[in-house]
């Protein structure tokens, strides 16, 4: 299960190693269907990636220091430094394509 970040731990969550933080809200339809697929990825690959979810609406610091504008936005890091941003919907096979390039 992916783990939920807040804008007190995102810090601290995504400091070391390849990470991937889902940036989502509940009233957000594409989220709903990308959520599923991080899931899965999570469940293949979380040997490797860390993988976390971010509510934006609970927690709009961290969003808005990164500024993310859109949702679903797929924030990757490696040791803490941002390496990748993916904006809206997309399919398991993008997402392990952009993986790749930091593991």
């Amino acid at each position: 299960m992916v783990a939920a970040t807040t804008d007190k731990t995102f810090a601290t969550d995504t400091a070391n190693g390849v990470t991937l933080t889902d940036f989502w809200a509940t009233w957000c339809g594409p989220c709903r269907m990308q959520s599923p697929v991080v899931e899965q990825l999570d469940g293949e690959m979380g040997d490797k990636v860390t993988f976390n979810k971010m509510d934006v609406d609970a927690n709009p610091e961290t969003a808005s220091s990164f500024g993310i504008m859109s949702i679903p936005t797929l924030l990757v890091k490696k040791d803490g430094e941002v390496v990748d941003t993916l904006v809206g919907y997309h399919s398991k096979e993008q997402i392990q394509k952009t993986l790749a390039q930091y593991l």
